[in-house]
């Protein structure tokens, strides 16, 4: 049976990068509790010039938990694509992935936690 899907918006309430990274860190911890799969969060691409720091510390903190073997993996949204690797893995553990409004959109605002 796969898992469930969260979607968590980090850019809400306008945070900065620092406030954003340690909300991602307590909401990667609710979701192993709550047995979620895979999380998708929102932290914009930097138009507004607040999204695209929050995406760069995301992902480079993202790269920091995969490295240590907190997370499986994590693909970026401009990556999410069913032409990846990561992403067929990330439908195995979450079938609801497939039907994403993101799904070969390119869509460098949002990224996909593999938990």
């Amino acid at each position: 049976m796969a898992g469930s899907l969260r979607e968590i918006n980090l850019e809400e309430g306008r945070p900065t990068a620092d406030r954003a990274i340690r909300r991602l860190t307590f909401e990667l911890s609710r979701s192993v509790t709550l047995g979620t799969a895979v999380v998708k969060i929102i932290h914009g691409y930097g138009s507004s010039g607040a999204g695209g720091r929050i995406r760069i510390e995301a992902r480079d903190y993202l790269s920091r938990l995969k490295t240590r073997g907190d997370i499986q993996d994590f693909i970026p949204g401009e990556e999410f694509s069913i032409f990846s690797e990561s992403t067929r893995h990330a439908f195995a553990v979450c079938d609801s992935l497939r039907k994403d409004r993101d799904l070969e959109r390119h869509n460098n605002g949002v990224t996909f936690i593999v938990l």
